[in-house]
């Protein structure tokens, strides 16, 4: 019996804005659409909830060919997407600012004993 050789999956690079991870061609495309989304639903926020923009993350080519790191890349979409998150004030947990409204319906303070 003839082992199939092991083969690593495509590197795959995380989006600033919601964290998820994508293949390095479709990043491209789902970014600008993340954003468009992010707008509409952070538009219909109270204003006291609104947030800023994310701002995609800067990281500077490495190497003498000028190559990036992945690791670097998706280590700081990632802090950029958690950054976008907003605690629950009765619990301090956090969400995506328009799943905290919904969250807050049902949360309910501790009761001490």
């Amino acid at each position: 019996m003839q082992l199939s050789p092991v083969t690593k999956p495509p590197p795959t690079v995380i989006c600033y804005i919601c964290g998820r991870e994508f293949g390095s061609k479709s990043i491209s495309i789902h970014e600008p659409q993340c954003l468009k989304k992010w707008h509409l639903e952070n538009d219909k926020l109270p204003k006291n909830m609104q947030r800023p923009e994310p701002k995609k993350p800067e990281v500077r080519p490495i190497g003498a060919k000028g190559s990036y790191d992945i690791v670097a890349i998706n280590e700081a979409a990632w802090q950029s997407a958690q950054s976008q998150l907003v605690a629950c004030d009765i619990c301090g947990r956090t969400f995506l600012s328009d799943r905290l409204l919904i969250h807050q319906r049902s949360c309910k303070p501790k009761k001490t004993k």
